[in-house]
């Protein structure tokens, strides 16, 4: 490391920065394995520094990790402090199309699944139900099962288009799609046991063998009336 680097960073003082493009957020302060990513303009709290990596806070939703030293002069200093934007339930519904056509537009782009990607155009899950939402302004928690924590439960048979379903054990959700209509719901799905990447999946036990995977797989639904709104706020 330079000397010049770690003169930067010694005197990177905790608070609230903007950044300035996007930026990989990582698991721990090695740096190795991808947790999420911030996008141009995101807010984050810086918390505490270290000699590779500095451990910041999300605060769009709450959301912890490490990013690297080499990327910290992409931040600056928050001029305006983030503040939630609030949403009514009639609000989001009328937002719910766009929603939809953010994730056909996305599986149009050539793609293909990536952990903790939310910036596009490779997304994890969760990360492409994030971005969605965040294409119109509406907040979700970051990962599958806080998704499902945060939303209003529904039952299957109330299922509406831009309603979320999720999938996993009986114990945790481990992955979400957007529900389209007609017993279709559209998702990123890896290349173990999906398809590498946004395709559009159906709901039934008719379905192909991938269908059908995530159909054993379910675990119920739920519906996004709110915004996420941060804890520390």
């Amino acid at each position: 490391m330079s000397f010049n680097l770690k003169s930067q960073i010694s005197n990177f003082k905790a608070g609230e920065y903007e950044c300035l493009a996007d930026l990989n957020i990582y698991d721990s302060p090695e740096c190795k394995n991808l947790a999420t990513q911030a996008t141009t303009g995101r807010h984050l709290c810086v918390v505490a520094n270290q000699t590779e990596a500095v451990q910041v806070i999300l605060c769009e939703d709450d959301y912890p990790g490490w990013l690297s030293v080499n990327d910290v002069h992409h931040l600056q200093s928050a001029t305006v402090t983030y503040a939630a934007t609030s949403f009514t339930t009639q609000e989001i519904k009328k937002l719910l199309p766009q929603v939809i056509r953010f994730t056909h537009q996305a599986m149009a782009k050539p793609n293909y699944y990536l952990w903790g990607g939310t910036t596009g155009p490779n997304y994890d899950c969760s990360g492409l139900m994030q971005a969605a939402f965040v294409s119109v302004g509406i907040w979700l928690p970051r990962d599958g099962y806080q998704q499902e924590g945060f939303l209003q439960p529904i039952e299957m048979t109330e299922l509406e288009p831009g309603d979320l379903v999720f999938f996993g054990t009986p114990q945790k959700a481990t992955h979400v799609g957007l529900y389209l209509g007609d017993g279709k719901y559209i998702h990123s799905s890896g290349k173990d046991r999906g398809r590498n990447g946004i395709g559009i999946d159906i709901l039934s036990e008719q379905g192909d063998e991938i269908s059908r995977s995530y159909y054993y797989q379910l675990r119920g639904a739920g519906r996004v009336v709110k915004s996420y709104e941060p804890q520390r706020y």
